[in-house]
């Protein structure tokens, strides 16, 4: 099944089942007012979203409407913690190979984590707000998952079963700002701003053989202005799958209902298949000729983040931002 928010409904959104092409969509208020709501009591609620989403599908919906993706959300329009992996090593080695740096022997063994900001996201077609051009705006097209409740110190076999949802995000970074955080020592803050979830989450069983593994198989595409950046194989290249990384954040504590576990950007050994971000592309250029040549992101500049199934599908929606000046 497929799930999102509306706006409408408060600062967590109300909670709508989506059909397969992503054309129309029921509230289920009978079930949970609010994704959050229901990941909360997932174990009971996912059996009825999911028959919800059956005759969706079937057409046999007699209350869908036609989906407006301007109407929606982030479908967790904020979550209770949002940690973020650097699964992809290609994209690790090639930052650290630019700054004349090895990756680390323990990358390969370990998975490199952050705390990323929970607290709010942007709807996949809220534009991003930045303060200053200066800061170097930046887009990452990564693979995301949301989990139930996950106790401490699980496996990762044990985790696999606590992922309920995938999706995308746009990870917005301010690049300019980032050697400065990370020279202190504590990692990111204003280097971080919100991230965009893609317009829907889905189950599972809704990627079929696409999810292997607990990695999903499939081009991460993304545009930028409108022309093709990157289309990477997130299936390719990740060092960690999503179980690992999830048990990795569990190490220590329990995950409540609801985290959501970032791959990192997606990134693939094969530099054909472009990049899924503007520092990727800027750290080839460093390699091969000295110095970046791709500037950062400008006010008006546009990004689009999307994955196709096999038949050219989309199974997530796109995000689709804008880069605007903030105004207070």
């Amino acid at each position: 099944m497929k799930l999102a928010s509306l706006k409408d409904g408060g600062r967590d959104g109300t909670l709508i089942v989506v059909d397969r092409a992503l054309t129309h969509y029921v509230t289920v208020p009978d079930i949970a007012e609010t994704l959050q709501q229901a990941l909360d009591d997932w174990a009971h609620a996912a059996p009825r979203l999911n028959a919800v989403s059956e005759a969706l599908n079937l057409g046999h919906s007699e209350h869908s409407q036609i989906l407006d993706y301007t109407a929606l959300a982030s479908p967790l329009p904020r979550a209770y913690e949002f940690v973020d992996g650097s699964a992809y090593l290609p994209h690790v080695e090639r930052v650290r190979r630019a700054r004349g740096a090895e990756v680390p022997a323990s990358f390969y063994e370990d998975p490199l984590m952050y705390q990323a900001v929970s607290a709010g996201f942007l709807g996949p077609r809220d534009p991003v707000a930045v303060v200053s051009e200066d800061y170097g705006i930046d887009f990452e097209a990564e693979v995301i998952v949301v989990t139930d409740d996950v106790p401490m110190a699980v496996s990762a076999e044990q985790a696999a079963d606590h992922i309920q949802l995938i999706g995308l995000v746009n990870d917005v970074s301010l690049r300019n700002l980032i050697p400065g955080e990370l020279a202190k020592g504590f990692g990111f803050l204003q280097s971080k701003p919100r991230s965009a979830l893609s317009p829907v989450l889905v189950t599972p069983d809704e990627l079929g053989e696409n999810w292997q593994g607990t990695v999903l198989c499939l081009p991460l595409r993304s545009w930028l202005n409108g022309e093709r950046f990157g289309d990477p194989e997130a299936g390719e290249d990740m060092q960690f799958n999503f179980a690992e990384l999830v048990a990795h954040a569990a190490r220590t504590r329990p995950l409540a209902a609801g985290t959501i576990v970032g791959s990192g950007t997606v990134a693939n050994e094969d530099e054909s298949k472009g990049a899924s971000c503007l520092a990727e592309r800027r750290m080839l250029e460093i390699i091969s000729g000295g110095s970046p040549v791709t500037p950062f992101m400008s006010f008006g500049d546009s990004i689009r983040i999307e994955m196709l199934d096999r038949e050219g599908a989309s199974i997530f929606g796109a995000i689709e931002q804008v880069i605007e000046p903030y105004g207070r």
